[in-house]
């Protein structure tokens, strides 16, 4: 069985509303000519790639992707070793967009996620994100039974 997670946009919510845009004004802009299918094409990139994870129980493998389009899964599979561990942390992301030329407004986006960890306790890669502590926390024992893994 496999799990997928969403977990990011690429280009946070400033360059994906952008892309929107640009995806659309590159449709109509291909009435009036054939570069226009340049722009929705870039647009598009823009607006809907993001990043994810995959996690295979049968295989015990794991990989981390870039969806490029929202589609094409680029990623590497890893093997998850018995010495592996999970565990939580708090992952905070801002964005800075100006508005008017130098306005700056900013986003923040904090979150918990489940992370990935070698034997020696170096972070290898997130697996899931949650909102509240309470949902990660069930989460992460479901899921570190379900891999046969220890907790941090």
């Amino acid at each position: 069985m496999i799990i997928k997670n969403k977990l990011d946009i690429t280009f946070g919510p400033f360059g994906s509303s952008t892309g929107f845009f640009l995806m659309i004004g590159g449709l109509i802009a291909t009435y009036f000519s054939i570069f226009g299918i340049l722009i929705a094409i870039i647009g598009a990139f823009a607006a809907f790639t993001s990043t994810s994870t995959s996690i295979d129980t049968a295989k015990k493998k794991i990989r981390y992707s870039d969806n490029l389009f929202g589609i094409i899964q680029l990623g590497k599979w890893i093997d998850i070793k018995p010495d592996m561990k999970l565990g939580l942390k708090k992952y905070h992301r801002g964005f800075v967009g100006y508005i008017r030329g130098n306005q700056p407004v900013d986003i923040h986006k904090n979150d918990i996620r489940i992370f990935l960890y070698d034997s020696n306790n170096k972070m290898i890669m997130p697996v899931k994100k949650f909102d509240s502590y309470e949902s990660s926390r069930n989460d992460l024992n479901a899921l570190s039974n379900l891999l046969e893994l220890q907790i941090v």
